[in-house]
């Protein structure tokens, strides 16, 4: 597939200024940018590669100013990163073409509704009672478990489980062995040992959500845990029994979310980072990776550390852990000073 300048910036509403006749078929990195392909300057860390880039077409915002000559031609836009991510949105749908039917070696018990645009692979297991929406993909091997329900226009990737009676939304997309309403982690202490609490809940999952290969959602013990719209979860991350994770809120690899946790909406949370059960954490809170949360947040706060503190101190606490050496030095002239000093 090719498109010039011309036609890109038609679709994007963006302006052309170079020649409108340039033609690229792919997307590169601007250090790695090629002849024929069209790449993007969203971060002002990359600026000097425009000057250098290969690439035949960068996109830019509206407020670019050149301070060297560019080879390439540029097209102005609001938002660059932004637009890259919706041409890639318009490519990834023309390279892959809709598929539909039942292959076979599939099983559908009785009693689910499947409408008749979507998609089911082979070895996928559709159990009794379960719904599935319009123009659903669910790829081989995949499980949908008695009375789930999957939303229209949802991926399921090859491998997902979705466990009895959990509702996905519309839009989604659940990655290679995502495991939806797999039992929390529920256990009674009786005579030193373990007695299991059945988990009678279910999990939610909205409209618009991405969850990545192998993270795991689990169901309630009463009630649901609740993923709201536009969630976006990275792979490996462990959302546990009745937590709650607010709308539009990203989780990098990782992240762990103890029991009954509740995460607000709008939040960016690093990777590996670990929430203790039955907190509160408010909307458009930020948190550095590898930070613990054990206690209620606010909304708005920017947290690093473990314990997790405010960004700021956290940096200064780093700065003063980097001088310990030497000022242990200084402690250590000090202390035979003294001591001198006292004989005196």
């Amino acid at each position: 597939m090719q498109f010039t300048a011309e036609q890109i910036a038609s679709m994007v509403g963006g302006t052309v200024e170079g020649d409108p006749k340039t033609v690229v078929s792919t997307v590169s990195k601007i250090e790695e940018g090629h002849q024929g392909s069209i790449s993007f300057l969203s971060n002002p860390k990359y600026t000097h590669y425009i000057y250098t880039t290969g690439a035949s077409i960068v996109l830019v915002s509206r407020e670019f100013t050149p301070e060297q000559p560019v080879t390439a031609t540029l097209i102005r836009v609001d938002d660059p990163y932004a637009t890259v991510a919706m041409l890639m949105q318009m490519a990834a749908r023309m390279m892959n073409p809709d598929i539909k039917g039942i292959e076979p070696n599939v099983a559908i018990a009785d009693g689910v509704e499947i409408d008749e645009s979507s998609y089911v692979g082979s070895f996928a297991y559709i159990s009794k009672g379960a719904r599935i929406g319009r123009n659903v993909k669910i790829y081989p091997r995949c499980f949908v478990g008695s009375n789930a329900v999957i939303g229209d226009n949802t991926v399921l990737y090859p491998g997902v489980t979705v466990y009895h009676h959990c509702k996905i939304g519309e839009n989604c997309i659940l990655h290679a062995g995502v495991v939806i309403g797999a039992d929390g982690f529920g256990f009674a202490p009786v005579d030193g040992h373990y007695n299991k609490i059945p988990q009678l809940g279910n999990v939610v999952v909205g409209n618009n959500v991405e969850i990545g290969a192998n993270t795991c959602v689990d169901r309630a013990t009463m009630g649901s845990t609740v993923i709201e719209d536009g969630v976006k979860l990275d792979n490996l991350i462990q959302i546990a029994h009745n937590c709650h994770v607010g709308a539009d809120t990203v989780m990098a690899s990782q992240v762990g979310v103890a029991g009954s946790a509740k995460i607000g909406s709008h939040c960016m949370i690093g990777g590996q980072v670990g929430f203790a059960g039955h907190i509160k954490v408010g909307n458009g809170v930020q948190v550095g990776a590898q930070s613990g949360i054990p206690r209620d947040i606010p909304d708005g706060k920017v947290l690093m550390g473990y314990p997790a503190v405010d960004a700021g101190q956290f940096a200064r606490q780093a700065a003063a852990i980097a001088r310990l050496p030497e000022m242990m030095k200084t402690i250590s002239a000090l202390q035979k000073k003294i001591a001198e000093l006292e004989k005196k």
